[in-house]
């Protein structure tokens, strides 16, 4: 009974550890979208955005259970070739198009902003998830996974542009960049996938939704 009692607690303990961090996510995206559509307050929050991506980056991996070797060498593989396309992109226009990075989204190497790096290792981890138990076809799941971070892209793109996160070449997103996308996206997700590290996040499919749902609604009000 002693043990039951234990083991009763640790649940409960988790299951309320996550419900407060999936309320502070929500309560950042909410305040964030404020911030972002008050003209007055817009400068503040663009300065912000990197503390913001930061923030859902570690309290997303406080809950990851597996730091092996397959999970570091994941994350180093996700962000380099992530970032690696985008310092590619930026100099030479393959594989997304001609554009260029605003000083919004903080440091950079290269004209790419570190953060990118950190932005396509989380996008791709989160999106990972939803197909890891659904579909068992490596390359089946990692394409479908691919094409949700190309669905993303579409909401995050308009937006971006807005908030001067980056600009394209006569202002148009061009079709390449959708491409490119879910080129890169498909390569990281596959090694997502042929990575043995537990995939099992409470956060990460509460996290998609989120910004998905962030970026929807700045879509329709800016």
């Amino acid at each position: 009974m002693h043990k039951k009692h234990t083991q009763n607690y640790v649940k409960d303990y988790f299951f309320t550890k996550v419900n407060i961090f999936k309320f502070i996510i929500t309560v950042f995206h909410l305040v964030g979208l404020l911030g972002m559509v008050i003209p007055d307050l817009r400068v503040y929050f663009q300065f912000l955005t990197p503390f913001h991506l930061l923030l859902c980056t570690s309290l997303l991996f406080y809950f990851h259970k597996d730091w092996s070797f397959s999970f570091y060498l994941f994350t180093v593989l996700a962000f380099g070739l992530g970032y690696g396309s985008e310092v590619l992109g930026v100099h030479t226009g393959f594989p997304f198009g001609s554009y260029t990075y605003g000083p919004v989204l903080g440091f950079q190497l290269f004209e790419v902003p570190l953060l990118i790096g950190i932005n396509w290792l989380l996008l791709v981890y989160i999106s990972g998830e939803v197909f890891h138990k659904k579909i068992k076809n490596d390359y089946l799941a990692a394409f479908s996974s691919a094409i949700i971070m190309v669905l993303l892209d579409v909401l995050i793109e308009p937006v971006a542009v807005k908030l001067d996160f980056w600009s394209w070449e006569n202002d148009l997103i061009p079709a390449s960049n959708f491409v490119g996308w879910l080129g890169v996206a498909f390569l990281i997700q596959l090694i997502y996938r042929k990575s043995n590290f537990i995939k099992i996040n409470p956060l990460s499919l509460y996290l998609l939704f989120n910004l998905a749902a962030f970026f929807l609604l700045l879509n329709i009000l800016l």
